[in-house]
């Protein structure tokens, strides 16, 4: 590269050593003689660079959320449970929630919907939701806001001294 300041001619090249770059400037004469001892200079900037590397390279991991899928083959692969027919939203939440998956941890909507789709009965979404929340009023079901959204389990039955 070549510029001119002050009505004189600035000669100038980089180099790019890894992630590290150099540049030579000056007057062309001065750049051209520094470019025949550009072999030892260039031990010497790699040495200079080597206290500048890191000692251990670091990883970073990036996980993207899985797709919708992804999410479906995953809970299928749960063994999604298997619930006896109704038409009633409370029996089947309570069913599935009895089942060893509903048992086994808390569940998002989202999850009690798919199980419910896979056993052929579906509930709009508001209806669910106030089946959930009646249950919790009634003290059969427990509720808390995760992460992932409010998750629910049937309230364990307390078992009264004789």
């Amino acid at each position: 590269m070549v510029k001119e300041i002050s009505g004189e001619s600035l000669f100038g090249f980089r180099v790019k050593l890894g992630d590290f770059e150099v540049e030579i400037s000056g007057n062309r004469e001065e750049v051209l003689k520094t470019v025949e001892e550009l072999p030892s200079l260039m031990v010497k900037v790699q040495i200079a660079f080597e206290c500048l590397k890191p000692k251990e390279a670091a990883k970073i991991i990036v996980r993207a959320e899985p797709s919708k899928a992804q999410a479906e083959e995953k809970m299928i692969a749960q063994n999604l449970p298997k619930i006896a027919p109704t038409d009633n939203c409370n029996e089947a939440v309570l069913r599935i929630l009895e089942s060893d998956w509903g048992k086994w941890r808390p569940r998002t909507i989202e999850e009690l919907k798919e199980v419910l789709k896979s056993n052929g009965m579906s509930f709009p979404g508001r209806i669910l939701s106030g089946t959930l929340m009646g249950l919790v009023k009634k003290g059969i079901v427990r509720r808390w806001n995760t992460n992932a959204g409010y998750v629910y389990i049937l309230a364990e039955k307390e078992i009264l001294g004789v």
